[in-house]
């Protein structure tokens, strides 16, 4: 993991990606490329003109100006930082286009959700990316003075698209120096037997190349529920799952997560694409 990407909008949340990826960074010796993607007005968005207008002037100086202060902070002392400007569209956008053209291997984003997973993902640039992201994504919700990784849960079906996500997933736990639980949640509305969620785990993990695994068969009432209720039971520092766009996201967060329970999963989410 040589390059990691961390968009900012210079706030608390954004900070606190940040100050992950330092501590990421400064473990495995990877460099960070810190993107601020000016939301411009439309009008000046859209300009082919957008760095010679006054106004797109006055949003490219405070950038700077911020990226200046930013880059002072100790945490970030000693490390290899790339700083970047763009705004000519969408935030996602921008990401992806980084992620081409550095090589980036994670990308780190902040989130302003306050109460939970449901607010982490819904209406917001970092939903936006994490949905559109051909890199791995690792949503920060709080300030991790130590950015705990020991203890990886990723969630899966054990399916056959869910292999290629995994070969980054794999990946990920080694550089963290991570163990690696698989998690398979069974459910009454998707009831497989023992022998059934064995045959499918025996196939999954047959070119498994990570040393440090676990698998574990979950069972509660439906999977949202379960993924979460295992992560609070086993005391997990990083949850992970595959996702394809609105479908991934939505089935493990929209509308059946009951709002006491989505508030207490508060440790980072990482995602790779299907």
């Amino acid at each position: 993991m040589k390059r990691i990407l961390v968009p900012t909008d210079f706030s608390k949340q954004a900070e606190n990606a940040l100050k992950v990826a330092a501590q990421i960074a400064k473990k495995i010796g990877s460099e960070i490329y810190v993107l601020n993607s000016l939301e411009l007005p439309l009008h000046l968005a859209s300009s082919n003109e957008t760095s010679s207008k006054p106004e797109s002037l006055f949003f490219i100086q405070l950038s700077k100006k911020y990226f200046e202060e930013l880059l002072k902070k100790p945490y970030l002392e000693g490390l290899l930082i790339h700083e970047a400007i763009m705004g000519h569209g969408e935030v996602y956008d921008d990401v992806n286009n980084v992620i081409e053209e550095k090589d980036i291997d994670l990308v780190i984003m902040g989130s302003h959700g306050n109460n939970g997973f449901m607010e982490m993902f819904i209406g917001s640039n970092t939903e936006k990316v994490v949905r559109t992201s051909k890199a791995p994504v690792l949503v920060i919700k709080n300030d991790h003075v130590e950015f705990k990784t020991k203890n990886f849960v990723y969630a899966t079906d054990f399916s056959e698209e869910s292999k290629k996500p995994f070969i980054e997933v794999q990946k990920i736990a080694t550089t963290i120096e991570s163990h690696l639980n698989l998690l398979y949640v069974n459910t009454p509305g998707d009831f497989k037997t023992t022998s059934e969620i064995n045959e499918k785990i025996a196939d999954f993990v047959k070119d498994i190349t990570v040393e440090d695994y676990s698998i574990t068969i979950y069972n509660d009432t439906s999977v949202e529920r379960g993924i979460l209720n295992f992560a609070k039971d086993s005391d997990a520092h990083l949850l992970g799952m595959g996702t394809h766009g609105r479908k991934g996201l939505s089935h493990f967060f929209n509308g059946s997560v009951s709002e006491d329970l989505v508030n207490h999963a508060n440790m980072p989410v990482i995602t790779f694409k299907i």
